[in-house]
């Protein structure tokens, strides 16, 4: 080691740069000292990035244009944010440049019923494991179950506008994990040796119905927040337009799969960082202005 320098270091791409988990990752591995390429499809999006980061346009829909950031990359963060159609090319140019490769999937193998409900988005996710596998690169397999974050868009606008959560399944429990915690998964994984292989489901520590997330959120605001049982049917008819109807069944059907019994939770997290993942409730206090009313 001795003399080794940060210019010594091969960069690490981070694809999926804006995204909240992709944008944590960049915050962790800067902080780690490690040089960071920033992928975005949008260049006016390069303003929100750290100035630390070099920032490269490319699309995962057009695998070529990624050349300019996968070259002289050592290790790449994979977020697929785009149609399965390209994702063989995109992965085989992964492995004609880096070494590594951290694939930020969903723990659709994990024997719980929240888990095995039909579910497109984890039949891309088995394939492009397949695709990485079969290159030979190392690589690594991050499993975000629920991300404690899902409640930004779930309930805050309800909330702000200090009305009443209506949701469907609020017996259902989950372990919500925080985007901070799975960052530093990753950015421990792509930094670090010894991961090669590794398949790792991140879960937050407690087994929580969303009701009591709801309730989490009050506490944080010091204010009760009102929570009223919504239908599936209903649920279907307000989400159109909003998120495409196979993603709204598969969480009706993981929800409702969910109901009385505890969520799937694991140490992963806590092995991998020597430290406990944060829980629901610190998530909440480190958010609460985005619940906050007039914010």
């Amino acid at each position: 080691m001795g003399g080794m320098n940060r210019t010594d270091i091969p960069p690490v791409l981070v694809t999926g740069a804006t995204g909240r988990v992709g944008r944590a990752v960049i915050d962790q591995l800067l902080d780690a000292g490690m040089p960071v390429r920033a992928l975005t499809h949008r260049s006016e999006a390069a303003a929100t990035l750290p100035a630390k980061a070099e920032v490269f346009t490319g699309d995962l829909t057009v695998p070529e244009s990624l050349d300019p950031a996968l070259n002289g990359a050592g290790a790449v963060f994979l977020v697929w944010t785009a149609p399965p159609r390209t994702a063989a090319a995109v992965v085989e140019r992964l492995a004609a440049h880096a070494r590594r490769v951290v694939f930020l999937s969903s723990p659709h193998r994990t024997p719980h019923p929240f888990f095995q409900q039909p579910n497109p988005m984890a039949m891309l996710h088995a394939e492009i494991e397949r695709l990485i596998a079969a290159t030979g690169l190392e690589s690594t397999i991050i499993r975000p179950g629920m991300l404690a974050s899902n409640s930004l868009a779930w309930w805050a606008p309800a909330i702000r506008a200090g009305e009443v959560v209506r949701w469907p399944y609020g017996a259902a429990e989950t372990a919500p994990v925080d985007d901070r915690d799975v960052a530093a998964v990753a950015a421990r994984t792509l930094r670090q040796d010894g991961y090669t292989g590794g398949d790792y489901v991140l879960t937050g520590p407690e087994s929580l119905t969303q009701a009591t997330q709801v309730d989490i959120i009050g506490d944080a605001l010091g204010r009760r927040i009102a929570f009223e049982e919504m239908t599936p049917d209903e649920f279907r008819r307000l989400s159109e337009g909003t998120a495409p109807s196979s993603v709204v069944d598969m969480l009706l059907a993981a929800w409702s799969a969910a109901v009385g019994q505890p969520a799937h939770v694991t140490t992963a997290a806590a092995d991998i960082l020597g430290t406990a993942p944060r829980t629901f409730r610190q998530w909440a206090a480190d958010h609460a202005t985005a619940f906050a009313e007039g914010s």
